[in-house]
């Protein structure tokens, strides 16, 4: 007996496919193929047929797309330690952030209203270690930067920023079994529930 082919599964920097790929190990005898994709690439790889399906970081382009919206993203500074942000106990506002140096674009296209330098395009990795040495600030889900957590920075929330999204992606033309399986194992539906 042949073995199912395995569903391939993109997912961006800070998303956490383990719980549901838990899951499907359990409920499926196909494997699960978990490939971490870049935010920059994520939308590529799923239209190019890198992976079947993708939890991506929303927007993506909607055309020829499913896409289920799982979750929202807290935006946060991140700052080093001796910045003037680390001082605050709660939450900061864009206003706080207006005269400071973007070391990295945000998605939400917001922009400090002093000049801002050019920068090289750089990784949300990147970005973090720039800012550690005293350059800038940076603007990133809370999962990105937990991911990368360094002692000599900090982060605080952006109060008025709109937060980002982390969203289930999969091509129009793929919206198979298999496809609808997972998408029953990420929605919490019970083993042998019917679509729904």
């Amino acid at each position: 007996m042949t073995r199912p082919p395995a569903l391939r599964l993109g997912f961006v920097t800070g998303a956490t496919p383990d719980k549901w790929a838990r899951t499907w190990r359990e409920r499926r005898s196909e494997p699960l193929e978990l490939v971490p994709l870049s935010e920059t690439h994520q939308e590529a790889a799923l239209r190019g047929g890198e992976v079947d399906m993708a939890l991506v970081r929303l927007p993506v382009r909607r055309e020829a797309l499913h896409c289920v919206t799982l979750y929202d993203e807290v935006p946060v500074v991140v700052a080093s330690r001796e910045h003037f942000v680390a001082a605050a106990e709660g939450a900061v506002t864009l206003a706080d952030l207006v005269d400071e140096q973007l070391v990295l674009p945000h998605v939400s296209g917001w922009t400090p209203t002093c000049p801002q330098q050019p920068w090289p395009p750089m990784s949300a990795q990147e970005a973090i270690e720039t800012v550690a040495a005293g350059t800038g600030v940076a603007i990133v889900p809370r999962s990105i930067a937990r991911l990368h957590s360094r002692k000599d920075v900090v982060e605080r929330e952006v109060g008025d920023l709109a937060p980002t999204s982390i969203g289930l992606a999969w091509l129009v033309e793929r919206d198979d079994e298999q496809t609808q399986a997972f998408v029953g194992v990420v929605r919490g539906r019970r083993a042998g529930s019917s679509r729904g």
